[in-house]
């Protein structure tokens, strides 16, 4: 079984990969890494050298090359959903979870880590919470294809993996 996290950056994706990993006993990887590895170079020289449009390439790449493994948690970058049909690849090898978070509670956790992310990094606080609020009009419809749906300001790692476990496909 593979199991997608998804959710805007800043919901909680990668610490929910590795607490489900020791939950499920399954080994975790997160996508932004798996290109950083793939390309050499970090996410953000990626988009700055090459540009988004190459970097989305890329990440569908790597997102499908873990069709190749099984009991893994998957963690995938904020937009990974929303490009290239992969929340319906997404969808069809495996099980997704998406991590909802409100516009108030990204900015709060994004404030203060916007190193190593380049779609925020430059940006002052009232710009950010544009940019958030953007992306979420458009990302929360595709965001919401997923099997699950849990509140990521309450969530309990344990509660989502019974919730998972007894997950079935329609």
């Amino acid at each position: 079984m593979r199991i997608y996290l998804t959710g805007y950056m800043g919901s909680g994706k990668s610490k929910t990969a590795e607490l489900l990993s020791k939950i499920f006993k399954y080994g975790y990887l997160d996508t932004d890494h798996l290109i950083e590895e793939k390309t050499g170079t970090t996410i953000t020289s990626i988009f700055e050298k090459e540009g988004q449009e190459y970097f989305r390439k890329i990440e569908k790449q790597v997102l499908r090359s873990t069709e190749k493994i099984d009991n893994y948690i998957i963690s995938t970058g904020g937009g990974t959903p929303c490009y290239h049909d992969n929340m319906e690849w997404m969808n069809s090898k495996g099980i997704t979870v998406y991590l909802e978070a409100n516009a108030g509670l990204l900015f709060h956790r994004l404030a203060t880590s916007r190193t190593g992310r380049p779609l925020i990094e430059s940006l002052d606080d009232v710009e950010l919470m544009e940019q958030i609020m953007g992306h979420l009009t458009v990302r929360i419809p595709v965001y919401r294809q997923a099997m699950i749906i849990v509140n990521a300001a309450s969530l309990n790692p344990k509660i989502l993996a019974e919730k998972i476990k007894s997950f079935k496909r329609k």
